[in-house]
């Protein structure tokens, strides 16, 4: 008896291209995420810089360093992937 079997096989490249469209399409998302997050990181910062400098700690000036650089960290990190993605 001879049995005969039909394989389907599907493009690889159509899968990869499916893959990117959608990474492309939460990147966004992605990113808008990381300028929230910036956002909140800023926000418990300035009141965490706020009470030290009312309470006259001294060392308020490296907090705040601290603080504003993770901020911008999180903006720069989401514009310069945006950029060399090309998305």
């Amino acid at each position: 008896m001879l049995f005969g079997l039909v394989a389907k096989s599907q493009d690889g490249n159509a899968g990869i291209a499916e893959a990117t469209n959608k990474v492309k399409s939460y990147f966004d998302t992605g990113c808008d995420l990381m300028y929230a997050i910036g956002a909140v990181v800023g926000i418990i910062g300035a009141v965490k810089v706020f009470n030290k400098w009312n309470a006259g700690e001294p060392d308020t000036n490296k907090v705040a360093a601290a603080w504003f650089g993770s901020c911008i960290f999180l903006v720069v990190v989401a514009t310069v992937l945006k950029s060399f993605f090309g998305i």
